[in-house]
């Protein structure tokens, strides 16, 4: 049985563009690169938390379409109204802060390729607090 969610894969369309949005704005950890025979990077492995990963490999994608089945991942946050705040004046579109269905705060940006990213911080009333833990 799965013990926890190891990693996420995106293709981004511009490597160089989608490594500076996820390590220089959202502050996460680059662990290691994806280089080819060559010598040229392809992708490019974050590490984003205890256990969790981000990989990103450059390539070509659709545009997205909101009947397929990917609709956003989300980053838990220690304090939402302050990553936000941040986000804002780094110049990014972040909506405002609000309780979701799962009774945790919640706000909403998209990364360079037009990924919906959920930023995420638990409440005492947080549906998954039980598990979180």
């Amino acid at each position: 049985m799965a013990k926890r969610l190891a990693h996420l894969c995106l293709v981004v369309r511009d490597l160089d563009t989608a490594v500076s949005f996820y390590r220089d704005v959202l502050g996460m950890t680059e662990a290691f690169p994806f280089i080819n025979k060559e010598g040229k990077q392809y992708g490019q492995y974050f590490h984003v938390g205890e256990g969790s990963f981000l990989e990103l490999f450059a390539g070509e994608h659709d545009a997205r379409d909101d009947r397929q089945s990917y609709r956003h991942f989300c980053l838990q946050v220690e304090d939402i109204a302050a990553e936000v705040d941040r986000l804002r004046k780094a110049g990014l579109t972040v909506s405002d802060v609000k309780t979701g269905t799962d009774r945790s705060y919640q706000a909403w940006l998209e990364d360079p390729d037009g990924n919906r990213i959920e930023l995420h911080q638990y409440t005492p009333d947080s549906k998954q607090l039980p598990w979180a833990m």
